[in-house]
C-alpha cells in the first residue's frame, strides 16, 4: 500500500471519531508504524510456530487441535511425510519405505500426505522441511537485519533473483522428478550426482529425502538463501512505508497539549 494510500485511510478512520478516539487512535498508530517489527514478530511467529504444536498437541493426546493445524496448512504445502520433520520419535526423517509400511504401500502423493505419525514413529510437522527452512529463516534473518537496517543497503532486484535461483532450480527438478512418480525419480536417487562425484559419498547421501541426504541440504540450504533474499530485498521497503506512516501520524499528534515523541 503506497503512503498516500494510507493517509487517505488513516484519515478517514480518524474523522469517524470524536476527537478524543482520534487522538488516541493516531498514538496507537505512530506506536505500531514505528515499532513494526512488533507486529512482524507476532504474526510470522505464530505462522512459524503453528506447525510445531501439531505434533506437541498429538503427543499429549490433543488429537482435535493437532489435526485442525495439520488441515490448515494442508493448503499452504505438500505435507509429504518423507519430506518432513517428525517429533517425539526414534528418528527426526523416515525414508518413503518407513512411511509405506506404517501407512499404505503406495507412491500416491495425495494419499502419503495423509499420514501424520503415530506414537511409534513420533509425529509430524505440519509443513515440509523446506518450508521449515525458509519461513523459520525469514523470521530469523528480520530480527537480525532490524537492528542492522540502517548499515545495510536494500537489495537489487536482480540480488533477489539470485537468491531465489537455487531453490527454483532445486524445486523445479524436485517436481520434474516426481512426474515419475514419488521415490522413483532421478532426485531420488541422484545417479547424476554420484556419476559427478565418482561415488565419494556414502549411499544414504545420494538417495532418498532422509536428514543429511543431498535433497536434504539442498532443501534446508535453498530455503535460508530465500530467507535472507526475501528480507534483504523486502523488508526496507517495508520499514521505509512504516517510517512514512509514523511520520503523518506523529504530526497529527504533535499539537498543542498533544502527545510528544520521546
Amino acid at each position: 500500500m503506497q503512503c498516500k494510500e494510507v493517509e487517505s485511510m488513516s484519515k478517514s478512520i480518524a474523522n469517524t471519531q470524536n476527537p478524543a478516539n482520534a487522538w488516541s487512535f493516531q498514538r496507537v498508530a505512530y506506536f505500531l508504524t514505528r515499532h513494526w517489527i512488533i507486529l512482524f514478530l507476532v504474526i510470522m511467529g505464530t505462522y512459524v510456530g503453528l506447525p510445531f504444536l501439531a505434533p506437541i498437541f498429538m503427543h499429549w493426546g490433543w488429537s482435535g487441535a493437532g489435526r485442525a493445524i495439520y488441515f490448515i496448512y494442508s493448503f499452504l504445502c505438500h505435507q509429504l511425510p518423507e519430506r518432513s520433520f517428525f517429533l517425539f520419535g526414534p528418528k527426526t526423517m523416515y525414508p518413503i519405505s518407513a512411511i509405506q509400511a506404517a501407512w499404505q504401500n503406495t507412491f500416491n502423493p495425495l494419499i502419503l500426505r495423509q499420514f501424520i505419525g503415530n506414537p511409534q514413529m513420533g509425529w509430524k510437522v505440519a509443513w515440509s522441511d523446506r518450508m521449515v527452512s525458509m519461513y523459520t529463516s525469514t523470521l530469523f534473518f528480520g530480527l537480525l537485519w532490524y537492528p542492522l537496517r540502517r548499515h545495510l543497503k536494500a537489495l537489487p532486484w536482480w540480488g533477489l533473483l539470485l537468491f531465489l535461483l537455487p531453490m527454483a532450480l532445486d524445486g523445479g527438478t524436485h517436481f520434474i522428478s516426481d512426474l515419475s512418480g514419488i521415490g522413483q525419480g532421478f532426485r531420488y536417487t541422484n545417479t547424476w550426482l554420484a556419476t559427478l562425484t565418482n561415488n565419494s559419498f556414502p549411499l544414504s547421501f545420494y538417495v532418498g529425502d532422509a536428514l543429511g541426504s543431498f535433497n536434504s541440504w539442498m532443501r534446508l540450504l535453498t530455503g535460508v538463501l530465500f530467507g535472507i533474499g526475501f528480507v534483504w530485498f523486502g523488508f526496507p521497503f517495508i520499514d521505509q512505508v512504516f517510517a512514512d506512516q509514523a511520520r503523518i501520524s506523529l504530526a497529527r499528534i504533535q499539537r498543542p497539549g498533544g502527545f510528544q515523541e520521546r
